[in-house]
């Protein structure tokens, strides 16, 4: 069930077309569906303003495609699918045509269908919300060899009815390229600051930046970057306040939280 649904159900309530013992009824109905392998949370885009979003590692195509035809049933118009293979979303593709849902072109990114990002390893089913956060969501990647975690964040961010910013290959060690985008850094209500070697962005970027920053350490670089952990590290011990750290490449973590501060703005 969405809010929208929620919303009229209490209207009817209102207008005395259902009793309250009938809309208690209808809200208390299928809070979650037991698949054998997967207990869905109908009531979690109730709870949070957003429906259950589905890990794709480590599920079979089998199991992803079965969540996926359940959340449509069930009313759930924007699912997003994240760490998808292109294996498992072209199985994805073939089964919710088989479902009657047709996939459409990335350009009609407003129309009902299924849109695989190969970059981010993520699906969106359903879909792309029309922006509805109060303010823009800035995503910057130090180097190109994030875009794969920084554009999950980002498509992440989308999903969740946001507007968002690219700011790529912006790296510290080429500084006047970060510099050159002060204006949409100083106009952002959140920054998600993505990077991998030294991860100096995100203290960068936190001392010029009037808003909230989230770092996100990536597992790129050189033998003693520890696979992301020296990174994550320094953007522990970042001396610039307002910075906020999620794990090592953890691109949807950064996208749905700066979702979330965006809404509260």
């Amino acid at each position: 069930m969405e809010q929208s649904e929620m919303r009229k159900i209490l209207a009817c309530v209102r207008d005395g077309t259902i009793s309250p013992e009938e809309a208690l009824v209808k809200i208390r109905e299928d809070p979650f569906t037991d698949l054998g392998y997967a207990m869905i949370d109908n009531h979690r885009q109730i709870r949070q303003g957003f429906a259950e979003v589905i890990y794709g590692e480590g599920k079979t195509k089998q199991q992803i495609l079965g969540i996926v035809r359940n959340m449509r049933q069930n009313g759930v118009k924007t699912i997003l699918v994240t760490r998808l293979s292109s294996e498992k979303a072209s199985f994805l593709e073939e089964g919710l045509k088989s479902s009657g849902i047709k996939l459409q072109p990335e350009s009609d990114s407003g129309q009902d269908g299924i849109h695989y990002y190969e970059i981010a390893r993520l699906a969106v089913v359903g879909q792309m919300p029309e922006p509805s956060g109060s303010g823009s969501i800035v995503v910057a990647s130090g180097g190109t060899s994030d875009l794969p975690v920084s554009e999950e964040a980002a498509l992440t961010a989308q999903a969740l009815g946001n507007r968002v910013i690219r700011l790529t290959d912006v790296g510290v060690s080429g500084l006047h390229r970060l510099l050159s985008h002060m204006d949409e850094i100083m106009r952002a209500s959140v920054i998600i600051a993505v990077a991998g070697m030294e991860g100096a962005l995100a203290s960068v970027i936190a001392g010029l930046a009037d808003c909230p920053v989230i770092a996100v350490p990536t597992s790129v670089g050189y033998g003693a970057s520890f696979h992301g952990l020296s990174a994550l590290l320094a953007m522990l011990n970042s001396c610039a306040s307002g910075v906020s750290v999620v794990n090592i490449d953890n691109g949807f973590g950064a996208g749905y939280q700066a979702a979330m501060i965006n809404r509260q703005r």
